[in-house]
């Protein structure tokens, strides 16, 4: 593999293990390299416990993928995994906010149909009208010989720009310090 890549996996695993479950996987189900489950209970109560204003629960699950070549018949096959595989984990009910599946694939080269179609994907789907949560569907994609590129769909610029702090961190400027 790749050395740019494997770091990378490094650096992302290591900014994400404060915060996620970290899954990492063996070469049997490549190009899948780990999965970051994150889980976040928020709630109000007066007094006592039992007197329960409100409460949120909101899920992410982010799937990293490693590929040399990223082809379009990987990307959607990467994108489908993730989603079936996303869908499973959540707990859809009362007081679910939100849930967010990310995939974020790095590779060296990308091809033009597959850098198209993840940036058309958009999966979007709210249960019982929101009152129940919605569930956002992010891709990004590292390019590393393409001028360390980085790209998303539109739901996953917040994404990108996290990718972009991680993996190519600017020197300080002046105007910074």
């Amino acid at each position: 593999m790749n050395s740019l890549r494997m770091d990378a996996v490094e650096k992302l695993l290591q900014s994400y293990e404060s915060y996620f479950n970290i899954t990492r996987f063996d070469e049997e189900h490549l190009p899948l390299t780990a999965r970051c489950d994150f889980f976040e209970h928020s709630q109000k109560y007066v007094l006592s416990r039992k007197a329960e204003l409100w409460a949120s629960d909101s899920e992410e699950f982010v799937y990293l993928y490693n590929v040399p070549r990223l082809t379009k018949e990987i990307f959607e096959s990467c994108k489908s995994q993730a989603y079936e595989d996303g869908c499973k984990r959540m707990h859809i009910g009362p007081g679910h906010m939100y849930t967010f599946i990310t995939a974020i694939f790095l590779c060296d080269t990308c091809d033009a149909d597959a850098m198209t179609a993840l940036k058309k994907s958009r999966i979007y789907k709210s249960f019982h009208f929101s009152l129940h949560g919605w569930l956002d569907y992010h891709n990004a994609i590292v390019c590393f010989e393409d001028g360390d590129r980085i790209e998303s769909n539109y739901a996953g610029r917040s994404t990108a720009k996290i990718l972009k702090k991680i993996l190519f961190p600017k020197k300080k400027r002046r105007e910074d310090k």
